[in-house]
């Protein structure tokens, strides 16, 4: 039922090594997946954060999940040359950004789902992108080319 402080040390620093290492060797199109991961498990950790009455988890999380849309998400979309989609996306963000401050302040935790119906779709489909780039590939690939 427990574990041993030395054996969630070696886990902690393992992850911390796993992330770095994913980053590291992650392309562009694979960090912003990243990007989605961690928003979506810290929407997760805000919820269940919320429903153990642990306010302090439950604002760390809505914080770093702040910090993902907007230090790496908007910050990332070129809206100079991005045109309707990235004028959309930057109003999404800005929206969710929004709501997940309302969660943190009045412990709202169907603005949180909100947040998480939204951003679902958006990371689903940029996860889309990559399939259909591999499988594209593979024909070309198996060819010899």
């Amino acid at each position: 039922m427990f574990t041993s402080v030395n054996a969630r040390v070696a886990a902690a620093a393992y992850r911390r090594i796993a992330a770095v290492t994913s980053v590291d060797a992650a392309s562009p199109h694979d960090l912003v997946g990243l990007l989605f991961d961690a928003l979506q498990r810290n929407i997760h950790a805000a919820k269940g954060a919320l429903e153990r009455q642990d306010i302090a988890a439950k604002g760390e999380a809505i914080g770093k999940a702040v910090r993902i849309i907007e230090e790496g998400l908007k910050a990332g979309l070129n809206l100079a040359e991005g045109g309707e989609i990235a004028a959309n996306l930057h109003s999404l963000y800005s929206y969710s950004v929004v709501r997940l401050t309302h969660a943190n302040l009045r412990n709202d935790v169907a603005a949180l789902d909100e947040v998480r119906q939204l951003i679902e779709p958006i990371a689903q489909s940029w996860k889309s992108i990559k399939s259909a780039e591999a499988a594209t590939a593979r024909p070309a690939t198996a060819l010899g080319a």
